[in-house]
């Protein structure tokens, strides 16, 4: 009986420790993202103005309009391209593919997935903008972000479907229903949720992306043509890369204001993420 105060003891001071080591790796990764954060907003807010959202890049000073259009234009083709192709995989993995099929797609990605940006952004340069002579383009961007994108949106699609229940499955098969019928009315509509999640981290990463842009997208200081070939494409990590390095006041405020509006983006992300998961739930309940 004396041995048992002393095992609780034991067990007590191992929990403490234990959290106390989870706290302080928290910790750890939480405080420098709030310093970062504090940081960015703290320097720009106090130089950002209206400008910066109505006009565009000139020189070193100016506003940022062409590299949030540019953005936002290069979002939705990732959305478009990478996003058609990736939830398509990741319905096939899942769905329809067996065996050898699925282990060597699933590998594809999985090697993908491991590449640096910067070599996917290399390649991108060498085989689009230079052999297929596309030029710095907005096609050549779209499509390195794509690729870049499709592991993390088939990855996040083919767990959803796992995730949904056999019996829905089995259900729809003892009732006769179309295989396809079924996957679209019955089972994506619970896997919804984690297949919107994975398109905007999906998202979030590709418009966050500095190396492969600049290889593939170069910089324009002027609104989208509508060129997909043959013509630049501002975006927002250019200036937040380029401008702050330079000497100049007001390309080191640009810079700032560039960062904050890439934060406030991807908050919005996040956010929207969050509702068209809550009433994808909402619905799938109902």
């Amino acid at each position: 009986m004396s041995r048992l105060p002393s095992v609780t003891v034991r067990r007590r001071i191992a929990n403490a420790l234990f959290w106390t080591a989870c706290s302080c790796c928290l910790a750890g990764v939480v405080a420098p993202t709030l310093w970062m954060l504090i940081g960015v907003v703290g320097r720009a807010l106090p130089v950002f103005h209206l400008s910066v959202l109505t006009q565009d890049t000139q020189g070193n000073g100016g506003g940022l309009r062409n590299a949030i259009v540019g953005t936002a234009v290069l979002g939705l083709g990732v959305m478009l391209l990478g996003g058609t192709v990736s939830v398509l995989s990741g319905i096939y993995l899942s769905e329809f593919a067996t065996g050898r099929t699925r282990s060597v797609l699933r590998g594809a990605y999985e090697v993908l997935s491991g590449v640096p940006a910067i070599v996917l952004g290399y390649v991108g340069y060498l085989a689009l903008v230079v052999y297929f002579d596309w030029g710095f383009s907005l096609a050549a961007g779209v499509l390195v972000l794509s690729v870049m994108s499709i592991p993390y949106i088939t990855r996040a699609t083919e767990s959803a479907l796992c995730a949904v229940p056999t019996s829905y499955r089995e259900a729809a098969a003892a009732l006769g229903l179309p295989t396809n019928w079924a996957l679209r009315k019955i089972i994506l509509k619970p896997a919804t949720p984690g297949i919107v999640t994975g398109l905007l981290v999906a998202l979030a990463l590709a418009v966050s992306e500095t190396a492969p842009m600049l290889y593939t997208a170069g910089w324009s200081a002027s609104l989208p043509t509508g060129k997909l070939t043959g013509s630049p494409v501002g975006y927002l990590t250019y200036p937040i890369w380029t401008f702050y390095n330079l000497p100049s006041k007001t390309a080191q405020d640009l810079s700032y204001d560039a960062a904050f509006l890439l934060i406030v983006l991807l908050l919005l992300l996040i956010v929207a993420g969050r509702l068209v998961t809550g009433l994808a739930r909402r619905h799938a309940e109902a």
